[in-house]
């Protein structure tokens, strides 16, 4: 069944309709809930009472002691002269999901993507500099990090391009009264996204299922798809887990025509969320965190362990005090024999394994504060790891870069019939460039050499690049007056 075959159904057939489109993923549907969870510290397992519960502390029931006192079990008073109060457990959550995913993000859109492109003809130039433009606009580069923010967190998101009405003008060559905008679908906010592939594996729909209050103060569930023809959008009241899937009905001034023949829609997904492989060290990690800043609330404080009868102690702060006890008294302090030991070794071990499966720079301060200077090519191995990973993600966002250009050019040529063949016969091929911190001494070094040691900028360009003056042509001409004043004397009257 093609997919216009399926939307042409009845509205008697709405349910199976949309399960259809539900079912139409070549991948499972993430849990978002899950992994939401898991990217929010404060929704860790640590912070789980079921997982781990507060301690229960015995205690005399008639005691003024400090905290919450609970009888566990409500005959208590009758069998015991005891009672129990709370006696609240460290927990430290770590945002080691959040700080994978930054990393990932960072290096993978830390510098803007590259379009390139060798436009033949004006018209084809025109093209490209309407395409920089509708980029400009929707602020492109913030737009990559969030896509890629949301990919990696959640395993897939969306992006729709879609034109809205406005003012006429002239802002991508041609005179035109709408705009290019761009909105995200992700998990993220609270979207759940069914991208429907035939059996050749091809994006045929895409559907998108939300839920809404709307103005009037009804929560409605909406599940829209886009073709390359049409967009769809139903909805039924109450929220999706509630509904009996009976009552979709088509919203009123849909189906809506989508001109431009293709799939207004990019959409990109991973097998799984960056951290998912060290999930179980990280829950570790925290534990044993945890477990230590207990054992220092009981045992950081020196403790002194006495043998026999002491009869006076020294004063708090008091120099030089001494403790008195009877004959045959000892006291002596209580240590540890190398237990910080071992836990410190297991906690050096759980960060640097997760650094290293999940490819992330560990470039903390106190990581990079003893480097020192440092070459272009030692940089590069540093990072070595980190741009193998952007490498990766490459095939991902190579392809979802690439239908973003296509989409665009196709809006173009919908716009401006002109452009119809230029839109048609324009390559224009992204490149994502890893984010490093350039040593461009060293660079500048090998170009030189490359070039005989001779000049490989002009004073122009070397100003330009440096960008301390607004504009480069006055800076330079400043300069040569000064080289030419320099160079000239002036020679007066001999004086006495």
């Amino acid at each position: 069944m093609t997919i216009e075959e399926l939307l042409a159904k009845s509205e008697n057939e709405l349910t199976g309709v949309i399960n259809e489109l539900r079912n139409g993923r070549n991948t499972p549907e993430p849990d978002s809930i899950n992994y939401a969870m898991q990217y929010d510290p404060k929704t860790h397992d640590i912070n789980d009472q079921s997982k781990r519960p507060d301690k229960l502390v015995v205690i005399d029931k008639d005691s003024d002691e400090y905290g919450e006192v609970k009888n566990i079990n409500p005959n208590v008073e009758l069998t015991t002269e005891q009672g129990f109060r709370i006696e609240r457990v460290a927990r430290i959550a770590l945002a080691i999901q959040k700080l994978i995913v930054k990393r990932a993000v960072a290096f993978t859109f830390g510098n803007p993507v590259t379009y390139n492109a060798n436009p033949d003809g004006e018209e084809e130039k025109a093209l490209l500099q309407a395409l920089n433009r509708v980029f400009y606009d929707v602020k492109e580069k913030t737009l990559n990090r969030r896509v890629a923010r949301s990919l990696f967190s959640t395993t897939e998101v969306a992006e729709l391009w879609y034109p809205v009405e406005t003012e006429p003008h002239e802002l991508y060559g041609f005179k035109k009264n709408i705009k290019f905008k761009v909105a995200i679908f992700s998990p993220m906010f609270g979207d759940r996204l069914y991208p429907y592939f035939n059996e050749s594996r091809d994006l045929v729909a895409f559907s998108r299922e939300f839920t809404r209050k709307d103005r009037d103060l009804i929560t409605r569930t909406y599940f829209e798809t886009y073709t390359k023809d049409k967009h769809y959008l139903w909805s039924c009241e109450g929220l999706e887990t509630a509904t009996s899937g009976t009552n979709w009905q088509l919203v009123e001034g849909y189906p809506k025509d989508i001109t431009i023949g293709k799939i207004p829609v990019i959409y990109a997904s991973q097998p799984q969320v960056e951290w998912e492989d060290v999930q179980s060290l990280i829950d570790r990690l925290e534990k044993l965190l945890s477990n230590f800043a207990d054992t220092n609330d009981y045992h950081a404080s020196p403790k002194i362990f006495v043998r026999g009868t002491i009869k006076g102690f020294c004063r708090k702060g008091e120099a030089g005090g001494i403790i008195e006890g009877e004959d045959g008294a000892e006291a002596q302090y209580l240590s540890w024999a190398n237990a910080p030991e071992s836990v410190k070794l297991e906690i050096d071990t759980l960060l640097r394994m997760i650094y290293t499966i999940t490819q992330t720079p560990d470039i903390s301060f106190d990581t990079v504060k003893g480097l020192g200077a440092i070459s272009g090519v030692a940089l590069q191995l540093l990072f070595m790891d980190a741009h193998l990973k952007v490498q990766d993600k490459n095939e991902i966002f190579s392809e979802y870069l690439q239908r973003r250009v296509n989409v665009l050019k196709a809006y173009m040529a919908e716009a401006n019939i002109n452009w119809r063949t230029a839109a048609s016969h324009l390559i224009v091929e992204p490149e994502i460039t890893p984010y490093i911190i350039e040593d461009e001494l060293s660079k500048i070094n090998i170009l030189q050499a490359a070039n005989g040691q001779k000049q490989i900028a002009s004073r122009k360009a070397t100003i330009r690049r440096l960008g301390w003056a607004d504009n480069a042509d006055e800076e330079e001409a400043a300069i040569e007056a000064e080289e030419t004043r320099e160079r000239s004397y002036y020679q007066g009257e001999p004086t006495l």
